[in-house]
């Protein structure tokens, strides 16, 4: 039997990514955030209008887009009370965050140079996107009280990296779902992937066939001296 709900927060379930991105001053800033979703070689996330992450994609207009497996767990965890802004916001100062400069070095991460934007990739995580914005949007922008707080933005990735530890045997090119145990944010713990429950009729179509002009672009991005 179904009853009526107010849940605070509706994360039912979304890959934690961990974005990179440069500070005003060229140094290097990295956060974790889990409200995300893909549509071909294009995703949209959402971010607080006052995190330093989003005052650097309005500015720069680039990232990386870093999916941390469960392997990375650990350095997910020291990064998710942490800011790259100096003073703290108010809002963050009330659930405690604190201000932390080399968010590389307090998750004990390494950085890899990218090739067509200018922020690291983090070595650890399995996946690597490189991405850069497309369209920013408000959110709530009909409500008075809410206008203003969040962003959201399209981005465009132009290149992938993937661990060849999670691809299928012989295919360079596409994931195996069974070796992927992406690190998954749901009502604020963190999970993975499990055993697939069911052959998927989905499944009978190629991947090939959802190949998208971005993907189609991508192909001839040439790589940069950044």
């Amino acid at each position: 039997m179904h009853i009526q709900s107010n849940p605070s927060i509706l994360y039912f379930g979304t890959p934690v990514v961990l974005i990179s991105t440069k500070n005003e001053n060229d140094t290097d800033n990295l956060a974790p955030m889990s409200s995300i979703f893909w549509l071909g070689w294009r995703c949209v996330i959402g971010l607080a209008a006052s995190s330093k992450t989003t005052q650097n994609l309005m500015r720069n207009k680039e990232c990386v887009l870093n999916l941390p497996s469960v392997n990375q767990v650990g350095a997910v965890n020291m990064l998710a009370k942490t800011t790259g802004s100096n003073p703290v916001p108010p809002a963050k100062l009330l659930k405690g965050y604190y201000h932390v400069a080399d968010k590389f070095a307090i998750a004990g991460l390494t950085k890899q140079q990218s090739h067509t934007v200018k922020p690291p990739r983090v070595q650890e995580c399995p996946v690597q996107m490189e991405a850069v914005v497309e369209a920013v949007h408000g959110l709530a922008e009909g409500d008075a009280d809410q206008r203003g707080r969040i962003v959201t933005f399209e981005l465009l990735i132009k290149k992938v990296y993937l661990e060849r530890s999670i691809l299928m045997e012989g295919n360079n090119n596409q994931v195996d779902p069974d070796k992927w145990k992406p690190l998954i944010m749901s009502f604020q713990q963190f999970y993975t992937l499990g055993d697939k429950v069911h052959e998927s009729t989905l499944a009978e179509i190629p991947e090939r066939m959802y190949n998208t002009p971005d993907w189609e672009k991508a192909l001839n991005v040439e790589y940069s001296a950044i």
